[in-house]
């Protein structure tokens, strides 16, 4: 039986795309920086995310591949590793990829490591597909705390608009990209079903759960100074963020894509339905 090796097991496209392989009978490798504790489904096989290490590529088929370090440099031997054992790898890249420009002129850092891993996949030989989604539904957990404490979500940008994707109409295109035909050499744009600002998915958030909620528009400076007062957000991705959100306020609205429904079957899920999903994670804190 030919086995599926899965980078980032245990994160939210990553664990997704285990279970729906496992669901099917497949045999699946996974890999995780803490195995002990990546709590997957019986019988998945978990692995620390070292290609080198003995039998980890042994019978692979094909590698699901999220990019797991804040460089480009380990790119290069990854690839050779999992060419010497796969012949297919699907590669979900991030960091707003730009695939008309060369990875040294990508907008950020995040993007220029993702371009470089793009760029050395095509040039591998494998068979490769390449999914570019865009902003998680997931992402909206950080605004849990403030929905958990009231029914005000203060921040910045609230106009910026987007196309937020349900993390397992991700993995369902990947499973399908990973154990099916016609995928080869194609990069899919993945998006949900609808455009949103900011603004717009708060409010979706508080229909879902019930109660109604409103946007709160701060100055960048503003919220620049309450993410960094906030222990659980990274400083060094404070500027990055606000910076790319003033990239996409001056730019025009992104589009859907009918990608998911096309390659699935299925139409991606909205916002809401995501919502419902995950109301514990918005309710009251009680007194």
């Amino acid at each position: 039986m030919s086995t599926y090796l899965v980078f980032g097991s245990t994160g939210n496209v990553g664990r997704r795309v285990v279970e729906r392989l496992s669901w099917s009978g497949a045999a699946v490798r996974a890999t995780s920086r803490r195995p002990e504790s990546a709590r997957l489904p019986e019988g998945v096989e978990v692995v620390a995310p070292d290609l080198t290490a003995p039998g980890v590529m042994d019978g692979v088929e094909a590698v699901f591949l999220m990019w797991p370090f804040h460089s480009d440099e380990l790119a290069a031997p990854y690839l050779d590793a999992i060419k010497r054992g796969a012949r297919r790898v699907v590669f979900m890249t991030g960091g707003g990829v730009r695939p008309e420009l060369p990875p040294g002129r990508q907008p950020n850092p995040v993007a220029r490591w993702h371009a470089t891993v793009e760029h050395l996949i095509r040039e591998s030989g494998l068979e490769w597909t390449v999914l570019s989604p865009s902003t998680f539904m997931v992402n909206t957990l950080w605004w849990a705390d403030q929905i958990r404490a009231g029914d005000t979500v203060r921040g910045a940008y609230g106009s910026v608009a987007m196309t937020p994707i349900h993390e397992d109409d991700i993995a369902a295109v990947a499973v399908s990209a990973l154990t099916g035909p016609g995928h080869a050499g194609r990069r899919y744009t993945l998006t949900g079903p609808e455009v949103l600002t900011q603004a717009e998915q708060v409010r979706v958030i508080g229909e879902a759960v019930g109660r109604p909620l409103r946007w709160q528009e701060l100055t960048r400076e503003e919220e620049r100074a309450r993410l960094l007062a906030d222990p659980s957000f990274p400083d060094s991705f404070v500027d990055e963020l606000l910076d790319g959100y003033a990239t996409m306020a001056s730019a025009p609205p992104p589009s859907v894509t009918p990608a998911v429904e096309e390659i699935t079957g299925t139409p991606p899920a909205t916002l809401a339905a995501w919502a419902v999903e995950h109301a514990a994670a918005f309710e009251r804190f009680l007194p």
